[in-house]
């Protein structure tokens, strides 16, 4: 249930804090005085959209604390623990959303941030508010297949389950076949080219590492004349009479004085050997090195040939020999599956019509399920509208096989007759305002002993509606009240006196001029003078004070009879 709802600087609401009980509440008040405010808050407790023009003017942001308490086997704790929010079932609930003048929004769970769409997935398992206009849902024919659904229950949520997985796969297969299909003519161009590419880059023969090795060739070859005249020239200067000739005299002159100065010449002598040795090997190198510089113009135009072929292998397919060798095995892969399409193709179909003779099968199963549950979904909401004061009704649900879908083969709608012997037809042809309210109350009546929401808010549900049928209307909000906590906004005293709880929402003006409104719990004596408000208007009298009186004593007695 819904323990308390604290709301700050919403609309012309600046302060309010309300504790609410267990049981059937209603919000009265005149029009104009923001009853609507209050519903509009719990809905954004329960992740419900927000904006800036909400918020109180001139006010930077707009809070709504609701406080929950629930049984330890409901199914919003399984929810909560499933998004990471830690919770205790042995404690409140605590929700908190904020509005920001900025236009941003907030929300916590027990102090821990969390996303509207998280918030809005633990909202509905926690309230489910009936809007003035929500009965219009009941024109929507996609959205009677989702409530036979929901009435369906244990009974179709496995095999709906592997439908749904099974479709999903069959609408992959489906997809892939029409893809390939319908890219028959491009593929077929793609090959070519593919081909081509493969055959070019094949008949290349390509090594890695060999276009580096060619370039260095390349560049021997074509300074091969200028290298033979370098290293020539330096060969003869080092080995001729000015290179080693010229080491070995001077080594020879300093040998025959050595003994003279041997502590300051020695080491000269043996550095000039050194240097000698040295020189006599770089000059045996040098002749040696000239001796494999190659002359040859027909392997430089081979090289040249190859090169070119190369750059352009690169300019088309990649910037090393690498990223050709690679872009290679691509399009192979490619060039395969395309090859192979047709029988990719006839794979698939096969696939395709197996997967769709076991959707057919499956679908079967789910209609099944759906007529046992719409017979019997139609007997209560039948119940539930000869409460109402429509006993005379017939309701129907019809189901029409069609193609296959998400949800099966069928498609759903709601048929209702309020006159005898006038067959049932689609609720927008047959049913007014009044009558439209009343059979979402009868939804809402068999769903609450279904979905186990604590919290249903019904907001003005009795609009278009008087006499005894307003009655029926506060006999069954009081009667669902006794499954989960019940909240009505109204202007029917005949619903306002079966209410447990009373509230009247107030608007005043402060001294600064500032509209302000509050929410209170009547108490018995004051609950007699709205009462005889609603009845009377603006002018209150005795009259209908005694009438407001024995109304809720009338009331009292109806709820202790039931």
């Amino acid at each position: 249930m819904l323990r308390e709802l604290s709301i700050r600087n919403l609309a012309v609401i600046e302060n309010v804090s309300v504790s609410f009980h267990r049981g059937f509440h209603v919000l009265t008040g005149e029009t104009g005085t923001g009853k609507s405010i209050v519903i509009d808050a719990l809905a954004l407790a329960a992740g419900g959209r927000g904006s800036a023009d909400m918020i109180r003017h001139g006010e930077a942001k707009a809070d709504i604390e609701a406080v929950f308490d629930l049984s330890a086997g409901h199914p919003v704790w399984e929810v909560l623990e499933r998004l990471g929010i830690e919770a205790d079932s042995e404690e409140s609930l605590l929700v908190r959303r904020e509005l920001i003048s900025q236009g941003k929004s907030s929300a916590r769970i027990n102090g821990q941030n969390v996303t509207l769409s998280m918030l809005r997935e633990v909202g509905e398992h926690l309230v489910n508010i009936h809007g003035q206009h929500e009965h219009q849902s009941l024109l929507r024919t996609d959205r009677h297949l989702e409530w036979l659904d929901q009435f369906s229950g244990e009974a179709i949520i496995p095999h709906k389950a592997a439908y749904k997985e099974k479709f999903r796969r069959y609408q992959e297969v489906s997809r892939e076949r029409r893809e390939l299909e319908d890219k028959s003519r491009q593929g077929m161009q793609m090959l070519d080219l593919y081909r081509f590419q493969l055959e070019e880059i094949e008949g290349a023969k390509l090594k890695i590492g060999e276009d580096e090795s060619l370039a260095e060739e390349r560049r021997k070859l074509t300074h091969a004349e200028k290298l033979s005249d370098a290293v020539s020239e330096s060969y003869d200067l080092l080995y001729g009479s000015k290179g080693l000739a010229a080491l070995s005299r001077a080594l020879n002159r300093l040998q025959d004085i050595v003994k003279v100065d041997p502590a300051k010449l020695a080491p000269l002598v043996e550095q000039l050997q050194s240097a000698y040795y040295g020189v006599e090997d770089t000059a045996y190198q040098l002749r040696d090195y000239r001796d494999t510089i190659e002359f040859n113009p027909q392997r430089l135009s081979r090289i040249e040939e190859r090169l070119d072929l190369l750059y352009g292998l690169k300019r088309k397919y990649g910037e090393t020999v690498e990223d050709i060798l690679a872009y290679e095995r691509k399009i192979r892969e490619e060039a395969d599956r395309l090859e192979n399409r047709d029988d990719r193709v006839r794979v698939l179909a096969e696939e395709e019509h197996a997967l769709e003779q076991e959707l057919v099968m499956q679908a079967e199963k789910l209609s099944a399920i759906r007529r046992e549950a719409s017979r019997t979904l139609a007997k209560q909401i039948e119940q539930e509208l000869a409460d109402l004061q429509m006993g005379r009704s017939v309701f129907e649900v019809k189901l029409v096989e069609g193609v296959l879908t998400s949800t099966g083969s069928d498609n759903a709608e709601f048929l209702l007759s309020t006159n005898p012997g006038e067959p049932p037809k689609p609720l927008g042809k047959i049913a007014s305002g009044g009558e439209m309210s009343r059979v979402m109350l009868a939804l809402k009546a068999i769903f609450a002993r279904i979905d186990r929401i604590p919290v249903l808010v019904f907001d003005e549900v009795d609009t278009g509606v008087s006499g005894r049928a307003a009655q029926a209307i506060a006999d069954k909000l009081s009667l669902l009240s006794r499954h989960c906590q019940v909240f009505a906004i109204t202007h029917l005293p005949q619903v306002a006196c079966m209410a447990d709880h009373q509230f009247e929402i107030r608007k005043d003006v402060t001294e600064e001029g500032r509209t302000v409104t509050s929410v209170n719990e009547l108490p018995a004596e004051d609950r007699v003078e709205e009462l005889a408000r609603m009845l009377g208007g603006v002018e209150v009298t005795e009259k209908t004070r005694h009438h407001a009186q024995e109304m809720l004593t009338l009331a009292k007695e109806r709820k202790n009879a039931s």
